[in-house]
């Protein structure tokens, strides 16, 4: 079986992070995005993934290349010359989802759930039509479903479990918060047991965390991350090597590749920060959405964007 995933977009809605990466290789519970989709389909039985992009094709070309062998997949790319919207990119790649009589899967990068794939399969083999949908009550795509329903050719299986679009900061968060209650049910032991620890959180067995620090419920944590002494940190994603330093307050943020959050630092509603930011020592953010590279040397004390 093949798989069409589609990450076509700008990832505008998920800025600053998507200023230094591609939305589907930001890190989504210490994973990339794109990477939850993608194994879980070589569960199902997927060995060849088409990942419809529009811009940093090369990028995450060289990113999933190890993983793809790991997986023993092949994992290739269809490149849209101008927006294709929904339709569009299954038609590019049509000679080779077509490529035999297998079904194939489509998916919008956005989505975090259970992705029941395995089940969605053995489902549509049995009413053996052309085509099946995983829905949540929500809006339905308007270009080629409602033909195929019209025809009596599509079918709805109701998906159990969580689903977010996580094609946002908040939306973000939410989405971890109920990726890791389903680790709590399904997968206990992928989440961390340590002093301090309160609910469910991830930790990479990289980082480091100091003493007298309360971490969570709903906290995930990157690789070579470091917490200084007496964090408190909650409903919040650290990723890949930044730093909170010691006594320092984080709630419902989401924190960038290598910053620095300095000393006895306040941070709260949805506040962002992008790669490689200074958070000097002794600040309040409150909903600061923070560009890469930068030194914030003031409070800031309304949300908004700090360019």
């Amino acid at each position: 079986m093949k798989a069409l995933i589609l990450v076509g977009g700008y990832g505008t809605r998920l800025r600053p992070l998507t200023l230094s990466r591609p939305k589907p290789l930001v890190e989504f519970a210490n994973k990339p995005i794109v990477l939850h989709q993608i194994e879980a389909l070589v569960q199902a039985g997927v060995t060849q993934v088409v990942l419809a992009v529009s811009y940093h094709a090369e990028q995450m070309e060289q990113e999933l290349a190890q993983e793809a062998q790991k997986l023993g997949i092949q994992i290739t790319f269809s490149l849209e010359e101008e927006p294709l919207g929904t339709a569009g990119p299954i038609k590019l790649a049509q000679s080779i989802l077509a490529s035999n009589d297998e079904p194939f899967f489509v998916l919008n990068s956005d989505v975090i759930c259970d992705f029941p794939f395995t089940q969605m399969v053995k489902f549509h083999r049995q009413h053996g039509r052309e085509g099946t949908i995983m829905c949540r009550p929500m809006s339905i795509e308007k270009e080629v479903f409602p033909y195929m329903a019209s025809d009596g050719q599509l079918y709805a299986q109701e998906l159990q479990g969580f689903w977010m679009d996580i094609g946002q900061p908040k939306d973000f968060l939410t989405g971890m918060c109920l990726y890791l209650n389903s680790c709590k049910t399904s997968n206990t032991a992928k989440l961390y047991k340590g002093p301090g620890v309160v609910g469910n959180v991830l930790v990479d067995p990289s980082a480091q965390i100091g003493k007298n620090c309360r971490i969570g419920p709903n906290v995930t944590i990157g690789p070579d991350v470091v917490i200084e002494d007496g964090a408190c940190i909650k409903r919040c994603t650290i990723l890949r090597g930044a730093t909170i330093k010691s006594h320092t307050w984080l709630e419902n943020c989401i924190i960038g590749w290598k910053c620095i959050v300095g000393q006895w630092v306040r941070m709260e509603n949805v506040s962002v920060l992008g790669e490689d930011v200074i958070v000097k020592d002794e600040l309040y953010i409150n909903g600061g959405m923070v560009l890469p590279h930068k030194s914030i040397a003031t409070s800031v004390l309304e949300p908004k964007i700090i360019m």
